[in-house]
């Protein structure tokens, strides 16, 4: 008869801790809190689902407090207000479980994450070549180029920063695809790419900061109003007319709502000025936004986070992900109406958009006619 042994009730916690440390899958740790009452006290009293999150996403330390939003109460609740510390621990690790099983879920049903434009580092003619177009999946759109143009420089190291608002103040991002503009009304059709990319993610630095985003001027730069929470690696950028793809090692998880595209470098100078320009023609961010089942307040002046959940949405948005609901499409799509507000209406009107025209595409014959700078 096979004698076996538990090693949680006969070895040290710490060991005990490590060999449970392990475990990647969040449904591994809830399943291994099931095993029984000893195991299930001892994952949720050392926080093992915690302890995951913040070994995965490191940003999540500052998290101060959680709230939980109890659906037959008008008022969040505090997950530490009851007179237990038990019930405490217990919520705490539902909360960081289901957090961890968000993320993982999210992998397998991916949408574009990008909520509107901010701002961008520099723009050469404001509004007819706005970082606005770059939301626009096509190079032509109301029979005319459609793109972001940085201002022309004679040094080609001078970068470039485009800053996006995402469709929620916390998202799951695998991947960011750009387009580079190929100047196809320029002799020699020449593409103005970067020579490379990265990404930051971050939240800004005050709610004053954030409130004076919404007047900011889209063709002033922003950068100095943010923290940056993430920054990825340097990817390299190729100078083909096509969408590039730059997948994340690992999914990412922002927190604070707001991305940083650092265009690094430029390799293609301008005939008529001599200059060198960046060009984008299309950006997306994949990935999926796990409001409003999480959601994150910044407490000022600490920049620590409440995380805020809802344990009633959170079931409805996994039974979603489970179904395959929302998933990515390959298939550009016209903007709607939705789409135009959400770039902003006074860009659209300021290019001569009119509701209820249809796009009108260029023929190739038009193009050889055109000759303009950028």
């Amino acid at each position: 008869m096979e004698t076996h042994i538990d090693f949680v009730q006969w070895l040290d916690t710490d060991v005990s801790l490590n060999i449970l440390m392990c475990l990647k899958d969040p449904a591994d740790v809830v399943r291994a809190g099931s095993v029984s009452r000893l195991w299930h006290e001892f994952v949720v009293t050392n926080g093992l689902s915690k302890q995951l999150c913040l070994g995965r996403f490191p940003q999540l330390s500052r998290i101060a407090r959680i709230t939980e939003l109890d659906a037959s109460a008008a008022e969040p609740k505090d997950v530490g207000s009851s007179n237990s510390n038990w019930e405490t621990l217990k919520r705490d690790h539902e909360v960081y479980a289901s957090l961890l099983q968000a993320i993982e879920t999210s992998k397998s049903c991916r949408s574009d994450c990008i909520g509107y434009a901010v701002s961008a580092s520099s723009t050469d003619n404001y509004p007819d070549e706005s970082i606005v177009n770059t939301l626009i999946p096509r190079d032509r759109y109301l029979n005319r180029p459609s793109y972001w143009s940085s201002k022309g420089h004679s040094d080609l190291n001078a970068p470039e920063t485009l800053i996006y608002k995402l469709k929620a103040d916390v998202c799951v991002i695998n991947e960011v695809d750009i387009q580079p503009f190929e100047a196809y009304f320029q002799p020699g059709k020449p593409i103005y790419s970067a020579k490379s990319v990265r990404f930051r993610l971050g939240y800004p630095k005050s709610s004053r900061d954030e409130s004076d985003l919404l007047q900011l001027p889209q063709q002033q730069p922003a950068d100095d109003k943010f923290i940056w929470t993430y920054t990825s690696e340097e990817f390299p950028m190729t100078q083909e007319n096509c969408f590039q793809r730059f997948n994340l090692p690992e999914p990412v998880l922002c927190i604070g709502g707001y991305l940083q595209i650092q265009l690094l470098g430029r390799v293609q100078r301008q005939e008529m000025d001599d200059l060198f320009y960046i060009c984008i023609c299309h950006v997306k961010v994949v990935g999926r936004p796990l409001s409003p089942a999480f959601d994150i307040e910044v407490l000022e002046p600490s920049r620590e986070f409440v995380l805020k959940y809802n344990r009633d949405v959170f079931g409805c948005m996994l039974q979603s992900m489970t179904n395959g609901g929302h998933q990515e499409s390959n298939v550009p799509q016209t903007p709607s109406e939705g789409f135009v507000l959400d770039a902003g209406l006074l860009e659209y009107l300021l290019q001569g958009y009119q509701p209820g025209v249809e796009p009108m595409e260029w023929d190739e014959d038009d193009d050889d006619e055109m000759d303009e700078p950028l």
